[in-house]
């Protein structure tokens, strides 16, 4: 052997090596950006194969007893536990027990009649129409008691579909509770039992499992809800309630093992992952979304449950795993998971903290006002204010945006930024969004203020608006509350700013600063039970406590 080739060798592992070390020490400072400003505590990993760039813990597991996290520490999953249950119903097909295009009412013959064309596969796609349990008024009560699959299935069998099976995609946490229910008629085990002997104890996944409130887990993480006065311990949910779609929990380096085998055909046939990975509705397929993150194909989903919120996602093209497990609820996840890939993909992401603002003048800002087109049904108005310029989508607040060039803004109240685009006559022709990984290019559709929606106020007793005083559950530790002051409803949410709403039917009401309305529910007394809240593309009931 001659001396040169070796050399070339040792050059080589040196380059890789340095890379490799840059790309840990930058994806550990963007983690370290959201631990500072107390939006993140958990785990996470990156990994290119079996090559692991990135794993470490952040924050507490316990903060009371100031445990810290670990690449060990065990997180509640959330919705990641869809994947699971899809492919323990692929693991199922496989071995001939069932088929995914069968009638759901062919293994539970006691499912309602309103369920006939209601396949295995619209469960899995959330395409079946069935109501979600999670958005019932009453689910808040239901949180605390055990339950069982028939229990949770009967709090919606007898209402209407939300449309014909198969017309749209519309996430049902039902469907996946209703496929567990399957699972263990097919198998003639329990769910938990069944997950446990065909995937984590084969995958050596020993790390993972199905939660339990009373089991004694040893490095389980508890889960914590943000507030303006700091972390406050998660309200509590037994996990009999979420059941198949999301009561599973994990490590990092368990979910690295988990996607490693998954796309290494360890588990499912090339087919059953064809099946999993192929989109129906939009980009969700079997338990997991499949899209374009910086022009590669990522196979993701995030999942979030009191206290947890949680990210893994799978770039097939270069086998690169990214996994983010929070112990404490928010997006942080979803946007470090993309930051991340980001990086490891060679290209450049600046942090919040990283971004300056210039000065830019009014009559260049003037160029940009306008409405733009962000997607069907939603717009973005961009206003001109003094001397800085604002940004509204379709059912949000205005938010001031910063510019760091003459075509490049930011926002300081989310991780996200708006590029102008002009035509070679320096006309603004649309503007592109970019957040969480994706860009979404807003069309310009006029260079005025146009199609804000309108509303007429009409003046109520003050009898009928002392119905609507109370607290309203929101999610999970924050609540809407509604109070009467003289003859002015006020709506609150959490801690934030008190703001007026406004009738324009006895039952419906608007704000003035933000585009969204809520609508007074009320059972046959006249009683009032909750509120539809309406916000862009938000739409939900808030029952009343």
């Amino acid at each position: 052997m001659s001396i040169k080739p070796v050399l070339r060798a040792v050059v080589l592992v040196f380059v890789a090596t340095a890379a490799f070390a840059q790309d840990t020490a930058r994806m550990d400072a963007v983690v370290q950006s959201y631990v500072s400003n107390k939006t993140f505590m958990g785990a996470v990993l990156v990994a290119r194969g079996g090559d692991v760039i990135l794993s470490k813990g952040y924050g507490f597991a316990n903060l009371e007893w100031d445990i810290p996290n670990t690449p060990a520490t065990k997180f509640r999953l959330g919705s990641l536990t869809k994947q699971f249950t899809s492919t323990s119903i692929l693991l199922l097909e496989e071995r001939g027990k069932l088929k995914i295009e069968d009638p759901v009412r062919t293994y539970l013959p006691d499912a309602p009649e309103t369920w006939d064309r209601i396949t295995l596969f619209n469960l899995l796609t959330h395409t079946s129409g069935i109501p979600n349990y999670t958005n019932l008024p009453e689910f808040k009560t239901l949180q605390a008691a055990e339950t069982t699959p028939e229990k949770t299935i009967a709090l919606v069998r007898d209402k209407p579909l939300d449309f014909a099976p198969g017309e749209k995609m519309l996430y049902s946490n039902t469907g996946y509770v209703v496929l567990g229910a399957v699972i263990e008629k097919v198998s003639g085990v329990s769910y938990e039992k069944f997950v446990q002997d065909n995937i984590f104890t084969p995958l050596a996944m020993k790390d993972s499992g199905y939660d339990s409130n009373s089991a004694v887990i040893k490095r389980r993480a508890a889960g914590y809800a943000p507030s303006s006065s700091g972390f406050l311990n998660a309200p509590y949910i037994d996990m009999t309630v979420p059941y198949a779609a999301g009561a599973l929990y994990s490590t990092t380096e368990d979910l690295l093992r988990w996607e490693q085998a998954l796309f290494g055909g360890k588990l499912l046939s090339a087919a059953s992952l064809k099946k999993m990975t192929t989109p129906f509705k939009g980009d969700y397929a079997l338990g997991v979304t499949v899209t374009k993150a910086d022009g590669r194909t990522v196979v993701a989903h995030n999942g979030g449950i009191n206290g947890f919120n949680t990210f893994l996602a799978y770039y097939p093209d270069d086998k690169l795993t990214v996994a983010v497990l929070a112990n404490v609820n928010g997006t942080a996840p979803t946007d470090i998971a993309s930051k991340l890939g980001t990086i490891a993909h060679g290209g450049t992401v600046v942090t919040q903290s990283e971004r300056k603002e210039i000065a830019v003048p009014a009559a260049t800002l003037q160029k940009n006002v306008g409405t733009y087109q962000l997607a069907p049904g939603m717009k973005m108005w961009i206003r001109l204010q003094d001397d800085h310029l604002t940004a509204q989508l379709s059912g949000q607040p205005q938010f001031p945006i910063f510019a760091e060039s003459d075509q490049k803004f930011f926002f300081k109240i989310v991780d996200a930024q708006l590029d102008f685009v002009r035509d070679p006559g320096g006309e603004v022709t649309a503007a592109v969004l970019h957040q969480a990984g994706r860009d979404i290019t807003a069309p310009r559709t006029s260079g005025a203020i146009v199609d804000v929606p309108q509303h007429t106020e009409i003046t109520l007793p003050t009898t009928t608006l002392s119905k609507y005083t109370g607290t309203y559950r929101l999610r999970p530790n924050v609540d809407l509350t509604i109070t009467l002051d003289g003859t002015q409803l006020i709506a609150q949410v959490g801690a934030q700013q008190k703001l007026p709403i406004f009738p324009e039917t006895e039952t419906k009401f608007f704000y003035k600063v933000v585009e969204a309305t809520l609508d007074f529910q009320s059972d046959a007394t006249g009683a009032i039970t909750g509120v539809r809240f309406r916000q862009g593309p938000a739409d939900e009931i808030l029952p009343r406590k």
